[in-house]
């Protein structure tokens, strides 16, 4: 039966037992006041008015009025005659009472009266006393028909207490209890009820729905393991070493080339904790340092040097996050991540072999050019022969271009030296007078030709600096020799050099046209050049002053505002004795 014809029926029922009783209760009530009003208009009455006629016959003989009185409440009586011998009372009395008026001294006629009105009476009572029994059997009657339909309500509706909110609350329990564990992926979850309701409907739909997912994931089930051997077979095969581990840092898988190059065994690695596994591995504790610092994934991309293969390798590290959004949510969620390292020695040896050309034709070079440089000294000897204007002008060409040359072998051959790593320093204590002196020397001439002012500042406690200071100078002379050069003519470039905690900084101040805040993180990349400025050097100059600070443990940095100039500085160690 359905549901809804449950409830129809036991509703309807119930709502049909309770206007039963209302009506029963209305009818047997309206009969009961039926009987007590007959009692209360006819019987009741008439005993009255036979009360009144027997007090008004007592005073018969002295009250000459009491005639009246009698005669008014007989005819009252005559109009109140409702019982079976009633009639013939009331007549009897008419007549002893006519007799009586013409003889009202006759006792024998009073007596009479007195019999007919306790006949008359006697009549009245015994009808009060039939009514009452009526009454009474028509209240017993109501009693019961009202109490028996109170109770059929009363059980109706227990009925329906005990076993409506079961019917529907357990299969609605169970339906959702199984729901569940079609969400926990259990699909040979069923659900039965026998009965033909809407709830036995919802189970044959609910069942075929399950059969269906346990179908489609046994289906796919095969398909699903065979894809995830062959990413097991990609990842094993890539040239890159891969290493994965969940959001509990516990390593899930591992590539051959990782193994490889970690020399550990498979069965030590995967199921491990990574934290584990890097005890007793240097390599893997360098891998996940960032990891355990709970730094950025970005920030691990960074050449690591491993001996793999018989030689040094250079692998580029990256850590990436693994996030996904699970079905049916919209945030994101993180799951893990995978260790990669890029095999880079192909291309550092590449790199390698470029330092080594450059610095083989840059040495080449600096021969040819300083025999230019002799034959333009040669050239302009008056001992010689004199020039006219024209050959002044193309010597003194060829010497520009000469010392440009000149610089820009220079340069490659600073440059190698940085990429190369052996970069040579020759640090001790060095005045730092001196060190500003030979560099501001090195382009007054160009700060004279646009009349720009070098105005030097350096903190009086300031004296020594452990450091290069040939290379020192040349840091502080290339960006003087900048700053000149991007400086309106007329202005001002300001050098100066204080203390701050165990460092010195050098700064070099112009207030030129400034650097776009876009080009701001490139100024230091080799070969960079601001679009739009005047070619003029290699783009080398910022990128060699950078590895020269950072190979005395120094930084450098760059500050500029469009418009307005900027500013270089670079800080380097303060010296332990600056005597």
């Amino acid at each position: 039966m359905k549901i809804k014809t449950k409830l129809n029926i036991g509703v309807g029922l119930l709502f049909i037992m309770i206007l039963v009783l209302s009506v029963l209760s209305g009818w047997y009530i309206n009969q009961l006041k039926k009987d007590t009003n007959n009692i209360l208009k006819a019987n009741y009455n008439t005993l009255e008015y036979s009360r009144n006629m027997l007090l008004a016959l007592e005073e018969i003989n002295t009250d000459p009025l009491a005639f009246n009185v009698f005669q008014n409440h007989l005819s009252k009586q005559e109009a109140n005659v409702t019982e079976p011998g009633e009639k013939e009372a009331t007549d009897n009395v008419t007549i002893h009472f006519e007799a009586l008026k013409k003889d009202p001294g006759n006792m024998g006629l009073q007596s009479s009266i007195r019999k007919d009105i306790a006949e008359l009476m006697q009549l009245n009572m015994s009808a009060i006393e039939h009514k009452s029994s009526v009454a009474d059997s028509t209240a017993k009657r109501a009693i019961m028909a009202i109490s028996v339909t109170g109770m059929l309500c009363f059980i109706t509706a227990f009925i329906l207490l005990v076993n409506l909110p079961s019917n529907i609350a357990n299969p609605v329990r169970i339906l959702t209890e199984s729901i569940r564990e079609i969400a926990n992926q259990n699909y040979k979850e069923r659900v039965h009820f026998e009965s033909r309701s809407e709830f036995g409907e919802l189970a044959m739909s609910f069942n075929t729905m399950a059969e269906k997912l346990q179908e489609y994931s046994e289906s796919r089930l095969d398909k699903i393991i065979r894809g995830k051997k062959r990413i097991e077979a990609l990842i094993d095969n890539m040239h890159d070493a891969v290493i994965g581990i969940n959001e509990n840092k516990k390593v899930l898988f591992v590539n051959d080339e990782a193994l490889k190059i970690t020399g550990l065994r498979k069965e030590n690695f995967v199921g491990q904790l990574i934290q584990d596994v890097a005890v007793s591995n240097d390599l893997v504790r360098d891998l996940i340092k960032e990891m355990i610092r709970q730094e950025s994934a970005s920030a691990g991309k960074t050449p690591v040097k491993i001996y793999a293969d018989g030689k040094e390798s250079y692998f580029e590290k990256e850590i990436i996050d693994i996030n996904i959004i699970p079905t049916g949510e919209k945030d994101s969620e993180f799951i893990g991540q995978v260790i990669m390292l890029r095999n880079i020695t192909p291309f550092k040896e590449l790199d390698l072999a470029k330092t080594n050309f450059l610095g083989t034709v840059s040495h080449e070079f600096k021969t040819p050019i300083s025999s230019i440089q002799m034959g333009i000294q040669l050239l302009e000897n008056e001992q010689i022969g004199p020039l006219n204007d024209e050959q002044r002008n193309l010597v003194n060409g060829i010497r520009e271009d000469s010392g440009r040359l000149l610089k820009i072998t220079s340069e490659l051959l600073n440059i190698t030296q940085v990429e190369s790593g052996i970069i040579q320093l020759n640090s001790k204590y060095s005045d730092i007078n001196k060190i500003i002196d030979d560099a501001a020397k090195a382009n007054q001439s160009a700060a004279e030709q646009k009349q720009i002012n070098i105005q030097v500042k350096i903190e009086k406690e300031l004296t020594k600096i452990f450091a290069d200071a040939e290379k020192t100078t040349w840091v502080l002379s290339n960006l003087l020799s900048n700053a000149i050069r991007y400086s309106y003519d007329n202005s001002v470039v300001e050098v100066d050099v204080r203390s701050e905690k165990d460092k010195i900084r050098f700064c070099v101040k112009d207030f030129g046209r400034g650097i776009e805040p876009k080009y701001l993180d490139r100024i230091f990349d080799r070969y960079f050049r601001i679009p739009g400025t005047r070619k003029e050097g290699t783009g080398l100059g910022l990128s060699i002053s950078k590895q020269i600070v950072e190979a005395q443990q120094g930084k450098i940095a760059v500050e500029s505002q469009l418009g307005a100039g900027s500013q270089f500085s670079f800080v380097l160690p303060m010296p332990e004795i600056t005597s």
